[in-house]
């Protein structure tokens, strides 16, 4: 069985869908001369500021592309649905927000990404474009603590490019961008559940199968294998399996302060994410943590797919200060 989206035709969706972004947000984002797979920010790049280009396959709006603006991204690279962008809008990217001071790669640790991503820098090296590379790895579900580096990104790449995003436009220096950016990453951890496959464009069928009285703890945001496959249950005691991961390797003392993300996979509504919020606030206060500050509602999706995730960063004071300096982009204010 096929199902239904309000498309035109799947090959022409991502287009379309950054001609009606483009048509919506004029006043934040441009894309580069026949490139339209490179979105800049009007606000953002500036002489002597080290640019910061993130960007990953389409499908998860508004990441990557809604997080590009003043205080934030200073430009995105999109690629079809869940595929990574090629070379050549990377480098388009790098080249409109080069100011001189280096420019800073981040997206989420998959193959494909890294490979398109370390091709482009290669490139840009010709142009004499210092390019350095800082690779989101959130996902508790993906590998071992202790195998950090092969973790996925996911729904923490919020927190973290706006901690790198803060960093640039404060003019940190490359390094100490390319410091508070691994910092940021380090301290943030996400946990999902999904209850529902989603359909890609092209094909309208389902991108895995799971019952309808099942979710997947841990599965990732292309439909990647979770941790473990169990019984569908309340929302307190699914909210309660994905904290124990996170809180468990996060280590904190009571009286420290967390930002804290509850995402829909794209079709769990509000209501449902206010539910799973209620439940973090009563863990986290059994914990003795303090919410710094908090985000409800979709911020990583995977087109439709059913499901959740937790995303808690452990603050510090400069972490807390990254977090809370403005930016101002096309789907997102602070």
């Amino acid at each position: 069985m096929k199902t239904k989206k309000l498309i035109n035709a799947g090959a022409d969706a991502v287009d379309e869908m950054l001609q009606g972004v483009l048509a919506a947000h004029p006043g934040h984002l441009y894309a580069v001369d026949d490139m339209p797979r490179a979105i800049i920010a009007r606000n953002g790049p500036r002489k002597g500021k080290v640019g910061l280009v993130i960007g990953g396959g389409s499908g998860h709006e508004p990441t990557f592309l809604g997080y590009v603006g003043r205080g934030l991204a200073d430009a995105a690279a999109i690629g079809n649905v869940f595929a990574s962008p090629p070379p050549d809008p990377i480098i388009a990217c790098a080249k409109a927000v080069d100011g001189g001071a280096g420019v800073l790669f981040m997206y989420g640790n998959y193959a494909g990404d890294v490979m398109n991503f370390d091709m482009a820098a290669e490139m840009l090296a010709l142009d004499e474009i210092e390019v350095r590379t800082v690779l989101t790895t959130d996902d508790v579900a993906s590998a071992p603590a202790d195998q950090r580096d092969r973790r996925r990104g996911v729904a923490g790449n919020v927190f973290i490019f706006k901690a790198a995003g803060a960093a640039c436009d404060l003019l940190y220096s490359f390094d100490e961008v390319e410091r508070a950016a691994r910092h940021a990453n380090a301290r943030t951890y996400t946990m999902g559940v999904a209850l529902a496959p989603c359909s890609l464009p092209q094909t309208l069928k389902p991108n895995f199968l799971i019952g309808d009285g099942e979710m997947e703890i841990g599965m990732g945001i292309h439909g990647e294998p979770g941790m473990a496959r169990e019984p569908l249950k309340a929302a307190d005691a699914v909210t309660d399996e994905l904290m124990d991961s996170i809180l468990r390797e996060m280590k904190a003392e009571r009286g420290d302060r967390v930002a804290v993300l509850v995402n829909s996979l794209g079709s769990t509504p509000m209501m449902e994410l206010y539910i799973m919020m209620r439940r973090v606030k009563a863990r986290l206060d059994e914990a003795g943590l303090v919410i710094h500050s908090s985000l409800v509602g979709n911020y990583c999706t995977s087109l439709e797919m059913a499901g959740a995730s937790v995303t808690l960063m452990h603050l510090d004071d400069e972490l807390q200060r990254l977090i809370d300096h403005p930016c101002d982009c096309a789907m997102f204010t602070r």
